[in-house]
């Protein structure tokens, strides 16, 4: 439709055109420093970028945010990692804000009867689960989305509860929006398939003032 297509963002990278979810929006702060701008809520002209490592690293490394900013910006050279983390912290606050909502499924008995009940709209199985563990996921998933490349540290710590390894999401807008942060992550943290098997890197995490900055949610 005529709205969609005006709803459309050229990535500065490759220049192809997408809709927003799959893209990252990155706006210059007052200090003239290049920042991911997660929640889309920040002031200026927005510069995209598909939400992909290989491009985000590609667009620091090519000086292409200047040229998209019309301006001379300081670009951190630790921009990718950033900005995953600030995508990582949305993915897991509504992850946080679904199990306050009671709309999280977690254990595999629970999962497992929430499937047979039909009421489930996406499935979650840790990064670093066992070999047998993602392949009950799989069979869990079938044809939902799965999001497979969350670790089972980060989905404890989300949801509350010790070694979380399989958790299922009940339909509504929140698991709509978790699934969008979710999407982003995946192309972010340089996941070449969706099913993974090697655990996520621990990297360190940038300072926290930026990442709140960043995410809009804070």
């Amino acid at each position: 439709s005529k709205a969609e297509g005006a709803a459309q963002r050229r990535c500065i990278v490759s220049g192809e055109t997408d809709s927003p979810a799959g893209l990252i929006r990155f706006a210059v702060d007052p200090a003239g420093v290049v920042v991911p701008d997660v929640a889309e809520q920040l002031p200026g002209r927005g510069m995209w970028v598909t939400a992909d490592r290989v491009l985000l690293e590609r667009a620091v490394e090519k000086k292409l945010f200047p040229r998209a900013a019309q301006q001379q910006v300081e670009v951190p050279a630790d921009l990718p990692l950033v900005t995953e983390r600030a995508v990582e912290k949305r993915v897991l606050e509504f992850l946080g804000l679904l199990r306050r909502t009671n709309a999280v499924i977690a254990g595999f008995d629970k999962v497992e009867a929430a499937l047979a009940g039909g009421r489930v709209a996406a499935v979650l199985t840790a990064a670093d689960a066992s070999p047998n563990a993602r392949a009950k996921g799989s069979g869990f998933a079938k044809s939902l989305p799965h999001v497979t490349w969350l670790t089972v540290a980060e989905m404890s710590l989300a949801l509350g509860r010790e070694n979380v390894v399989h958790a299922a999401l009940t339909p509504g807008t929140l698991t709509e929006r978790f699934l969008r942060e979710a999407r982003r992550l995946h192309g972010l943290r340089g996941v070449s398939a969706p099913d993974i098997s090697d655990p996520v890197r621990p990297d360190p995490a940038p300072d926290g003032a930026r990442i709140a900055h960043a995410t809009g949610l804070s």
